[in-house]
């Protein structure tokens, strides 16, 4: 028996052990976006600090001005071997509503669906059982060698979900203690259960709040109507704006950078049979929606979006009530792609609003995040072997995807550390992240384990 086939061995032998170690860290609910949570988090941090120091990891949880981060090192067997750096997040969304789940979000329950068991809990793969799988990785290697076969650093943030507000900073003043030759992420998804897939490119994200203020007070739509001015209409008016007939966004200077996807990238895209149709269907939907002339992978992949993701004002209780209300709100996010840089973006956006609304109405904007779309580059050593690891253990050869959404850390690991990321992930489309009843089938987590363990292996060989 090699030795790789030793450490796969112990990956399955230890599967039942890397279950409950998961389910012990899914029953903390560490919400970020909650401030009742904050101990959640911290104790959700110092469960990964155990977790590693354990396996010969030097650990330690470190404070932020916000929720703490887990570092931690291991060095590998010396020598000349590459230098790792994994990322995760043990932040984890609110879980309502709570009345659509189909058990406690913080009790994991395992199901059987249509694929095998499943794992049910907030959290199970965004990001928790995504990172279970490289832990276990680092377990078996452990349990085989007494090492592991890279030197390898370990960043673990805890605000990831509510976007990542100080991780940038710590980076920066950590800069030498974590250089390392690639950074390892598992957050992104497979193509389907038995197709591995390595993200190339992200979207990035604009996330954005508007208040729009009138009057002084709520008014009688009676007594004041057809003179005073209605903010929910003055906003919805102005965010129906945003989009013409054909999906294109309005915006001046929306489009500007952006780079054509190349021809043999669209045509790898189309050889997936990727059917629009039903993963429409699979949600209750059957019409498209963006850009026209866009191939559905264009759209959701490489081309950016705007959304409205929230909009209240007025009255929302039970029966009529004739009011005027004195303020609306709404949340808007833009998803980027490479070439579009998001403070112009953002400068353009707000022009665009106030030259829409009327004279009266008051404007706040409050900027959540912002970060830029991503290219990884496709012809390094690492990619390379991280392709030959997933063919290893899949079979076939591994998808070269997009992902629609947004990880900013990657960004500021080019920025700030000048490091590509390796996306190597093993999430579905339909696991529900960030809903009720997310889950992460547990084949997935399985072979996500033995798929990290041969990546180890290979690039320490």
């Amino acid at each position: 028996m090699s030795r790789m086939d030793a450490v796969l061995a112990r990956v399955d032998a230890g599967m039942a052990e890397t279950e409950k170690r998961l389910d012990d860290w899914l029953r903390i609910a560490s919400i970020s976006a909650q401030p009742d949570h904050a101990a959640d988090c911290r104790k959700a941090a110092a469960f990964c600090r155990d977790e590693l120091a354990e396996l010969g990891f030097t650990a330690r949880v470190a404070d932020t001005p916000g929720l703490p981060v887990t570092i931690a090192h291991h060095p590998g067997p010396g020598g000349n071997a590459p230098h790792l750096l994994y990322y995760g997040h043990y932040d984890v969304q609110p879980p309502d509503p709570l009345e659509l789940w189909n058990s406690p979000p913080f009790e994991p329950t395992v199901v059987e669906g249509k694929l095998g068991r499943r794992v049910v809990a907030r959290g199970a793969v965004d990001d928790k059982g995504q990172m279970a799988m490289w832990l276990a990785a680092f377990r078996a290697w452990h349990a085989e060698t007494g090492t592991l076969p890279c030197k390898v650093s370990v960043l673990i943030e805890g605000e990831e979900e509510v976007g990542s507000a100080h991780l940038a900073d710590f980076i920066r003043a950590h800069r030498d203690e974590l250089k390392a030759d690639i950074v390892v992420i598992s957050d992104t998804n497979m193509w389907d259960i038995d197709t591995p897939a390595i993200a190339v490119s992200l979207r990035g994200m604009l996330n954005l709040q508007i208040d729009l203020k009138a009057s002084s007070r709520d008014l009688h739509s009676g007594l004041y109507g057809g003179s005073a001015l209605n903010p929910i209409n003055a906003l919805a008016t102005v965010l129906g704006q945003v989009r013409d007939g054909d999906g294109r966004i309005q915006i001046p200077g929306f489009y500007d950078g952006i780079r054509e996807t190349p021809a043999a990238q669209l045509e790898q895209w189309k050889s997936l049979g990727f059917s629009e149709q039903r993963f429409l269907g699979d949600l209750g939907l059957s019409v498209p929606t963006g850009e026209t002339g866009r191939t559905a992978l264009e759209r959701i992949w490489a081309r950016p979006t705007a959304d409205i993701n929230g909009i209240w004002g007025g009255y929302q209780g039970v029966g009529a009530k004739t009011v005027i209300a004195a303020e609306a709100g709404a949340k808007i996010s833009f998803r980027l792609v490479p070439g579009q840089d998001p403070a112009k973006i953002l400068t353009a956006f707000k022009q665009f609003v106030k030259e829409r609304v009327p004279a009266d109405a008051k404007l706040e904007f409050t900027v959540f995040g912002q970060s830029p779309g991503i290219e990884i580059a496709t012809d390094s050593r690492f990619m390379r072997e991280a392709i030959a690891a997933l063919s290893d253990e899949y079979g076939k050869q591994a998808a070269m995807i997009g992902s629609g959404g947004s990880i900013p850390v990657v960004e500021t690991f080019q920025r700030e550390l000048g490091l590509d990321s390796l996306l190597m992930g093993f999430g579905l489309e339909d696991d529900q992240v960030h809903s009720p009843n997310e889950k992460f089938e547990l084949r997935c987590l399985h072979q996500g384990a033995r798929s990290h363990a041969r990546l180890l292996g290979r690039l320490g060989a």
